[in-house]
C-alpha cells in the first residue's frame, strides 16, 4: 500500500514537473506566426512573389513577367518560388533589414542587409539583375508599390548602390496590386 501511494506520488510529481517544462519550453519557442511571410502566388496568370505581413495584409513585392534574359529552365514562375524562398530565409535569419543593390560574382544583384554597409553574399542574394541594367532604375521599377514613395526608405549612398529600409518599405506598400508591370 505504501509503495503504491509513493508510485502515485512519484507519478504526479514527474507529470507536474514534465507540464511545467513543456510550458516554459513553449513560452520560449520564436513565434514565427505573427512574422511576415513571403511566397509565390499567381494574379491574373503572372507570378509574384508576395509578402503577408503581421496585420494580414498581401503586399505584392516582385511580378515575374521578363524572360528574355534567363535560362529557359528558370521560367517566371521557377524564379518567384526560389526568390520568395530567399525573402523567407533572409527574414528569418533576421537579415532583411535592407535591400539593397551590390555586386556579386561580378553581376549586379539585390541582396537582403542587416547594414547599409553589409556586403552581397551568397547567403544574403535575393536575385540577380539582368546584366547591363541600371540597378538603382530596376529597384525602383521593381518595389515601387507607393512604398517608396510615401516616405523616405530610400537612400541612395552613391550612384550604383541603392539602400531600401525594408521594415519602412512594407509598412508603407499597399496591398493592392500595381497595374504597372515589371
Amino acid at each position: 500500500m505504501k509503495f503504491q501511494l509513493f508510485n502515485q506520488r512519484l507519478i504526479g510529481i514527474v507529470t507536474a514537473a514534465l507540464s511545467a517544462f513543456t510550458t516554459t519550453a513553449t513560452i520560449n519557442q520564436p513565434s514565427y506566426a505573427s512574422g511576415t511571410t513571403f511566397y509565390c502566388a499567381k494574379s491574373n496568370g503572372v507570378p509574384i512573389t508576395f509578402a503577408r505581413t503581421q496585420d494580414g495584409r498581401k503586399v505584392p513585392m516582385i511580378r515575374w513577367v521578363s524572360q528574355d534574359y534567363f535560362p529557359k529552365e528558370w521560367t517566371n514562375e521557377r524564379r518567384c518560388q526560389e526568390v520568395s524562398r530567399r525573402f523567407q530565409r533572409s527574414y528569418d535569419n533576421g537579415t532583411l533589414k535592407y535591400i539593397k543593390t551590390g555586386t556579386l560574382r561580378g553581376e549586379t544583384v539585390v541582396c537582403a542587409a542587416p547594414n547599409q554597409n553589409a556586403a552581397c553574399t551568397n547567403s544574403t542574394l535575393l536575385f540577380t539583375l539582368k546584366r547591363g541594367s541600371n540597378a538603382k532604375l530596376t529597384m525602383r521599377r521593381l518595389l515601387n508599390r507607393r512604398g517608396l514613395v510615401a516616405g523616405n526608405v530610400l537612400n541612395e549612398t552613391s550612384e550604383d548602390t541603392v539602400n531600401i529600409i525594408f521594415d519602412e518599405y512594407l509598412n508603407n506598400a499597399t496591398d493592392e496590386l500595381n497595374s504597372e508591370s515589371n
